[in-house]
């Protein structure tokens, strides 16, 4: 449906879709699990493809009329096998929580089984074994952490751990750890108990296929990953795997967890996994860490502390004890100011999930929209100012000012090749 027939149709869906456009081009967005589609992604996310049922997988479908179909989601796979080097692809994952737990079932997980992940509180993700979730109530779930001194992963515990509770599966990946995940080492300690290896690279998927972090791919049984973060695609998930779990990733996504696969998602992912594949992406995976590298510094020198010291990727974690506010009052204070973050807990973290001690801050979405490493010191000093002067409305009102001018002098761009 193009824009004339939606206003004529739902002038109220109309003006709503308006009003996002308008926040999200006058706001910058620093939560680095955000970011920019291009226009040529958002037009294959709401294509004809979506009249489609097309359950089962190309050439092995329930219901006919799939000639198109089927070539529509082998160039999709075929993309990202070349993409990511890997020796099979699904990408009908609806989101990265469902694919995570088809990556479990494919590793022959059973419930009650042991698997084990990196800790929430520690960077991990809710689906690498939360209380919460339902990968913590289904299956055993031993959750790893991060060095108090360090604040970054401890290999040789990591391993200790292992040995003791012999998991199933071992995980690794994050949606909150600012370093290089050492996949050879994480490798070596699945083989040495006996672990199926899975890899969540959800949040650093462009990082790896634009070569600025190390790829998992040749050390993983499995790999998942969402497609809208770093990747730049539509809101969904692909898995790749080695042709040994090739049929039970397919079985553990259809039919085991799920029904008809969201074709123009998947036409969407192609396309983003396209321009993934061009070398301005390659300039650009490589920029995200050097803008998120110049934030972290301006604000360490204005006294904020960096977890772990720093930052390898494209996330920081800031902790604002020192400044006297919890991580939910900054964030709400900060997209006062056009600024949009999120709160966010640091490891050993004193605070509760609702009120937490840090902020997490991201540079995909900005660096799409052009920004370079000047341009986010100037954003990073623009959220020191805001936070020292949070009781000065005038303050307030000239850096709500200056971050208009930022989005007018990088607006968000509609092609990305």
């Amino acid at each position: 449906m193009n824009a004339d027939a939606l206003r004529r149709t739902d002038p109220e869906m109309t003006a709503l879709l308006a009003e996002e456009r308008k926040r999200q081009a006058d706001t910058l967005a620093l939560i680095p699990s955000e970011n920019y589609a291009s226009r040529a992604v958002e037009e294959a996310t709401g294509c004809c493809l979506a009249n489609k049922y097309s359950e089962g997988y190309p050439g092995r479908r329930y219901y006919q009329g799939q000639a198109v179909i089927d070539k529509c989601e082998t160039l999709g796979i075929q993309r990202a096998k070349a993409l990511f080097a890997a020796d099979h692809a699904n990408l009908q994952p609806y989101s990265g929580s469902v694919g995570v737990l088809a990556t479990y079932f494919a590793a022959g997980c059973r419930p009650g089984d042991t698997i084990m992940g990196l800790s929430l509180a520690h960077g991990g993700h809710l689906s690498h074994g939360h209380s919460v979730n339902i990968t913590g109530r289904i299956f055993n779930s031993v959750q790893y952490g991060v060095a108090r001194e360090t604040e970054r992963l401890d290999y040789d515990e990591i391993e200790k751990l292992a040995l003791e509770c012999k998991p199933k599966v071992l995980m690794a990946g994050g949606s909150a750890y600012p370093r290089v995940f050492d996949f050879p080492r994480f490798r070596a300690i699945a083989d040495k108990v006996g672990a199926i290896f899975i890899v969540d690279i959800s949040h650093i998927a462009g990082l790896v296929v634009g070569g600025s972090h190390p790829s998992p791919v040749p050390h993983a049984d499995i790999v998942v990953t969402t497609t809208h973060k770093t990747l730049r695609g539509p809101r969904g998930a692909l898995i790749v795997c080695k042709d040994a779990f090739a049929k039970a990733v397919d079985r553990a996504v259809f039919p085991l967890l799920q029904g008809g696969p969201h074709q123009h998602t998947q036409a969407a992912i192609a396309v983003a996994l396209k321009e993934a594949a061009s070398p301005k992406f390659k300039e650009y995976a490589h920029q995200i860490v050097k803008n998120a590298q110049a934030m972290a510094r301006v604000l360490a020198d204005d006294g904020m502390r960096i977890v772990s010291g720093g930052t390898d990727n494209h996330l920081l974690l800031v902790d604002l004890q020192k400044k006297n506010i919890n991580g939910k009052d900054a964030a709400v204070l900060l997209e006062s100011v056009g600024l949009v973050c999120n709160a966010n807990m640091i490891p050993y973290d004193p605070g509760t999930a609702a009120k937490p001690s840090g902020i997490r801050l991201g540079t995909p979405a900005i660096t799409t929209r052009g920004m370079k490493e000047p341009d986010c010191e100037r954003v990073g000093h623009l959220i020191a100012r805001a936070i020292n002067q949070r009781d000065h409305p005038a303050a307030l009102a000239a850096i709500h000012e200056e971050v208009r001018e930022l989005c007018r002098k990088f607006p968000i761009p509609e092609v990305m090749v």
